[in-house]
């Protein structure tokens, strides 16, 4: 693309220009023996805006294996979906925690 004035000219190479993907994060819900399948379920429709049968079938992979994907999201997103897990978790006084992996 070439923008052309009358004293001088510029040209601009897009090609030149490289943008790299975002690094994306896993966040993952982790079990505890105290927090109830519902209010899972719950964060899971609130925080990670999952549908109700998406949601169950990821809370049943938390209780059975351990942990569970929640969703992938850049940085920044993927640490406000952790605290408004930690947030609802506090004042319903649940031990629910989840964590961010590297994808």
């Amino acid at each position: 693309m070439a923008i052309h004035d009358n004293t001088e000219s510029l040209v601009l190479d897009k090609a030149g220009l490289k943008v790299k993907p975002p690094e994306m994060y896993n966040v993952i819900l982790l079990n505890d023996h105290y927090t109830p399948m519902d209010f899972v379920v719950d964060v899971l429709r609130k925080v990670f805006h999952k549908n109700p049968v998406e949601a169950t079938k990821i809370m049943f992979e938390v209780h059975r294996r351990g942990k569970g994907l929640a969703g992938v999201y850049i940085y920044d997103i993927a640490a406000t979906k952790i605290q408004q897990v930690d947030q609802m978790a506090k004042l319903e006084e649940y031990p629910l925690k989840c964590t961010l992996e590297k994808t």
